[in-house]
């Protein structure tokens, strides 16, 4: 089984920001999400997959070809749904489809008649009557409608309603039922990623902090609550980050099970990926 995404020693500065050394693999029919705070590199590395943007170094390898040198025939197998709609206000589904249909040769004007169908997309209204939720089922309807084998989402789910995310979670679950086809998601909602995605990226300030099965991530991370006293008896090897507050102190555990036989007095909890996120952006090193 081919990668879908295969991404070593990415590099890309700019005045106030640089992506460092970005490593990440995408296996076949599995879902990834990009994780990061705002600034964090995410939609630069989407940039730098599409080749949207020159990369001052490292190697992109998408279903098995570089991107570089295999741009045309890897664009043609890619799908792209941003966290805006960019159909014009004046087009309507029927006006997509006969323009996109003369873009990709590998258009399906059937297959994207049943998504809007599905997706209860009315064949006669304008863009600019549709609300957000359709318009993202619009975008992700033309994004599948020329089969393609990845799909790349940048915070394309942000501003949904629970009920329309869900929807689009269990599209993207269909899609890579297939082992040929994997997704990539940037999302700032982890509790989607949670759900749905099989492996998790963690980018901050540039850099990958954390690239493991989203499974394996939340099984061995754990949260330690504790006092000031009882933190200061935690080895700082045995911690990845720490905050301190009024109340007490908190720890993120990289090994939850090997911390609790080497500190049985001490309570560690399962963490969220959004409690890892706040740790590693507003924690402490454990030093």
């Amino acid at each position: 089984m081919t990668n879908a995404i295969e991404i070593r020693g990415l590099c890309k500065s700019y005045e106030d920001f640089a992506l460092q050394n970005v490593d990440l693999t995408l296996p076949g029919g599995s879902i990834m999400g990009l994780i990061g705070e705002n600034g964090a590199g995410k939609t630069t590395t989407i940039k730098c997959i599409l080749n949207l943007i020159h990369r001052d170094a490292g190697q992109i390898t998408l279903l098995g070809q570089d991107n570089l040198a295999g741009e045309a025939a890897v664009k043609a197998d890619i799908g792209v749904v941003l966290d805006e709609c960019y159909f014009h206000d004046t087009l309507r589904p029927r006006d997509i489809d006969k323009i996109l249909s003369r873009v990709f040769p590998t258009w399906d004007s059937a297959l994207f008649e049943d998504y809007r169908n599905k997706f209860q997309l009315p064949q006669g209204k304008f863009v600019k009557e549709f609300s957000r939720g359709m318009k993202m089922k619009l975008s992700l309807a033309a994004a599948l409608a020329h089969r393609p084998k990845l799909l790349i989402l940048d915070e394309a789910t942000a501003g949904l309603d629970p009920v329309v995310r869900d929807e689009i979670l269990d599209e993207f679950l269909a899609f890579i039922q297939d082992e040929d086809h994997a997704v990539l998601i940037s999302s700032h909602i982890t509790s989607d990623l949670e759900k749905a995605a099989d492996y998790i990226t963690y980018l901050h300030q540039g850099r990958v902090v954390l690239s493991e099965a989203k499974d394996v991530i939340l099984d061995h991370y754990g949260r330690l609550a504790c006092t000031a006293r009882q933190l200061e008896t935690v080895e700082r090897e045995d911690l990845v980050r720490v905050r301190k507050g009024s109340f007490g102190c908190e720890g993120l555990v990289r090994d939850r099970a090997a911390f609790h036989q080497k500190y049985r007095d001490l309570l560690v909890e399962k963490t969220t990926l959004e409690e890892i996120m706040l740790f590693m952006g507003k924690g402490e090193e454990a030093v």
